[in-house]
């Protein structure tokens, strides 16, 4: 099986995506994630950047990793000095890596007119920067920045900035379509050229600002590339980076290649959900291969097909990346995507037993007051067990109130929630103060029902949804809210409808606690079967 060796980028250009901002222990967490996973190399960032990568640096030195090595990034040297002489040098080298990623610039055009140098000035820093970084014995990836713009530029020069690399003793040649607006067959065409060219690795970093940056890894990969760099769920500059979560597969599952060990790839929806929740980052529910909804099926059709054979709607099986079938309760899915959900909880019941039938009938009466569980399995599992008698409340609510508060001009709007809950007789009074009213309540809840259940400190919204159902009443119209929760590792959705906003958002939020509970003491009943 031949290698595709592959080098994740999340904690440098990813960490450059807006909106994402790692602690260290969030790097920490993020390097131990991936080297699981069986990534070859890990981008650690800048180590001349900022005190926070410094010290982050400096913490890898204590961590031992199974899969990866660890990369520190930075810049040829500047015009005019030496690289001894070159802070930004000098830290790669105090980074303690074994490895470097320099890039440089192929285009002529930055070199002229951003970095302000001649064409033989940029050539002389390339071959200068990588020979001193080779000499002190570190392993270089040369990240030939703009190399495909460049090419289509002034092709003769860009292929010379590659040759100052290779003769300088670069381990690697990584080509960066750093706009990320090349195309899969320009892609294709220039790798390949510049593959039958140099007897080194050639390596593709892609930017999705054409939405064609996993399209151009798999075409870089065809053309002879044996690198691919990227982040684990996109993330990045601007439009992201190559999907790592979307190309280890299509690689290693659709094409044969060997990209990480074939035992960690069941892993790897779990982990990009993982990386994603660190970034605070909601993950697509449609990213292919690990999303929610990667593996769901609503179709009446669609619902009795998979059930028949998988691979009738299911282009792989989805338990090859970690992730699961959902079969999506609607009006439309048919009788048979409720038993599915059905037989999680009581796998003796059938099509025809009475209590599927009950189960339908009560569906149908709550879509129609406005409920839409299609997203919100946490509240249809909840509705399955109440309707078959396997639910028993985890606490009963005594009383809430919620004190809003009109902002001053400046200032953040906020809001209170007193709440007092009793779990089997005990009572837990306490208040907490959020963004806004519902965010208020949720924290007084949990905060009271950590009390008795403290794995609920793990728990948070992640996200809140209003949708009002029926707006000629105006005031008086119905709402659904939809509330998506998260551990850090599992997320779930629940579902609440009313006409008083708090209301709903109250049910849903109770469903989302109930949810997580449960699923706590069944983790807890399989760990000893």
């Amino acid at each position: 099986m031949e290698k595709v060796t592959i080098f994740d980028s999340t904690l440098r250009d990813g960490a450059q995506a807006e909106g994402v901002s790692f602690s260290v222990e969030d790097k920490i967490k993020i390097v131990k994630a991936i080297d699981k996973l069986g990534c070859a190399y890990i981008e650690a960032g800048n180590p001349g950047s900022n005190p926070k990568d410094l010290e982050f640096f400096e913490r890898l030195k204590s961590i031992e990793l199974k899969n990866a090595k660890i990369a520190a990034f930075g810049s040829t040297r500047r015009r005019g000095i030496s690289p001894s002489e070159d802070g930004n040098v000098q830290a790669l080298l105090r980074a303690g890596t074994q490895t470097a990623a320099v890039f440089g610039k192929s285009w002529d055009f930055h070199v002229t007119d951003i970095i302000n140098a001649t064409l033989r000035e940029n050539l002389e820093m390339i071959y200068d920067t990588i020979a001193y970084l080779k000499e002190q014995g570190m392993e270089v990836v040369f990240d030939a920045e703009h190399f495909y713009d460049g090419y289509k530029n002034n092709p003769s020069y860009a292929l010379k900035t590659l040759e100052s690399a290779v003769q300088a003793g670069a381990d690697c040649l990584c080509l960066c379509d750093t706009n990320g607006g090349t195309f899969p067959n320009e892609i294709y065409d220039i790798t390949k050229l510049v593959v039958e060219k140099y007897d080194v690795p050639i390596g593709i970093h892609a930017h999705n600002d054409c939405g064609m940056a996993a399209a151009n890894a798999i075409m870089a990969v065809r053309a002879g590339a044996s690198h691919v760099q990227g982040t684990l769920t996109g993330f990045g500059e601007r439009c992201g980076n190559t999907n790592l979560s979307t190309v280890i597969p299509d690689l290693q599952l659709k094409m044969g290649y060997d990209c990480i060990p074939q035992e960690n790839m069941a892993e790897l929806t779990h982990i990009a959900r993982e990386v994603s929740e660190i970034a605070n980052l909601k993950l697509n529910d449609r990213e292919p291969y690990v999303g929610r909804t990667a593996f769901a099926h609503k179709g009446g059709m669609h619902v009795d097909g998979v059930s028949k054979n998988s691979k009738s709607f299911e282009h792989i099986d989805p338990s090859l990346v970690g992730n699961e079938r959902k079969f999506l309760t609607s009006e439309v899915a048919g009788r048979t995507t409720i038993l599915s959900m059905i037989r999680k909880i009581a796998p003796d019941i059938n099509k025809n037993s009475p209590e599927t039938v009950k189960i339908m009938e009560r569906l149908k009466e709550l879509e129609y007051e406005g409920y839409q569980f299609e997203g919100a399995e946490g509240s249809f599992e909840l509705l399955i067990r109440k309707e078959l008698g396997k639910y028993k409340p985890f606490f009963e609510l005594d009383t809430f109130k919620i004190i809003g508060e009109h902002p001053t001009e400046g200032s953040i709007r906020t809001a209170s929630a007193m709440i007092k809950v009793s779990v089997d007789g005990k009572k837990e009074i306490t208040a907490a103060e959020g963004d806004g009213p519902v965010n208020a309540l949720d924290k007084a809840l949990r905060k009271a029902l950590e009390v008795f259940y403290p794995t609920l400190s793990e728990v948070h919204l992640t996200d809140y949804k209003v949708r009002v159902l029926d707006s000629t009443s105006a005031t008086a119209s119905k709402v659904r809210v939809l509330i998506e929760s998260s551990d850090g590792v599992e997320s779930w959705t629940t579902v609440g409808v009313s006409k008083d906003i708090i209301e709903a958002s109250w049910i849903a939020l109770v469903d989302s606690i109930e949810y997580k509970l449960i699923k706590n003491i069944e983790k807890k009943y399989k760990q000893f079967l």
